[in-house]
């Protein structure tokens, strides 16, 4: 049996057998695993608050040769969601994070860049900031898993598209000029192409220095979530709840 005690975000959990919950955990050192908390539903002792979703904890763990589940002993929170007053939209982009995460991350693989991006997300997202850090969020997940389409060129004449408004579908890759749009595209305004290029070149900490209501990021935020969902063939459920 190895024993393992490192840094983890919680991501769901589910009732598992009497008073067991099955958790899934995105690790620093191992990536996303999944594991039993023995009696959480009848005692809080070991784990207290910290089996709640998005719960950033130092995990202790069991690992057995050949079991896919792990044992989990014990957690420490390091950061928690509840640690302020919740809202209907901060919980959504919580969830958001955690779905994403959970469904493009493969169990076992090791993504530090991705656990620090959503550690600083999860940080705005508690002091109550939402719709930049989540717009942040989708965007880079889509740059570290490689699903970012290039926005600064047609993918259909090559054209440089500096300045200039693009056009995306949610059935292809790429953007497109306006000459090249394919039909049922969408526009994205060159003011949200800028947004995003300063997304990639900023933290966001740096970012939640400024003023972002909802409408600000709303276009970019609805590109950077079919681009997600198109390579996770399939809808996000907590997206719609946010929309």
């Amino acid at each position: 049996m190895i024993q393992h005690v490192g840094e983890a975000i919680v991501l769901r959990t589910w009732p598992f057998q009497e008073a067991d919950l099955l958790v899934s955990l995105f690790t620093r050192e191992q990536g996303r695993v999944k594991g039993v908390a023995r009696h959480a539903l009848r005692s809080r002792r070991r784990f207290g608050g910290a089996l709640e979703p998005m719960t950033h904890v130092r995990a202790s763990y069991a690992e057995k040769p050949r079991q896919e589940l792990v044992r989990l002993d014990g957690f420490e929170i390091l950061s928690s969601p509840l640690s302020r007053p919740v809202d209907y939209a901060r919980v959504a982009a919580l969830e958001m994070v955690a779905e994403v995460l959970e469904e493009a991350l493969p169990e076992g693989a090791p993504e530090d860049a991705v656990f620090r991006l959503a550690l600083a997300v999860i940080h705005e997202l508690q002091v109550g900031r939402v719709w930049m850090p989540v717009t942040y969020f989708a965007l880079w997940m889509n740059r570290l898993l490689g699903w970012m389409p290039e926005l600064g060129r047609c993918s259909g004449c090559g054209r440089a598209l500096v300045g200039e408004a693009v056009w995306y579908s949610a059935a292809s890759d790429g953007v497109t000029c306006a000459d090249d749009r394919k039909a049922g595209s969408m526009a994205l305004a060159a003011e949200q192409v800028a947004l995003a290029g300063r997304m990639f070149r900023g933290t966001v900490k740096a970012l939640a220095e400024e003023d972002w209501p909802k409408p600000r990021t709303a276009d970019l935020r609805r590109f950077a979530i079919e681009v997600l969902e198109r390579h996770l063939e399939g809808r996000l459920v907590s997206a719609r709840a946010l929309r």
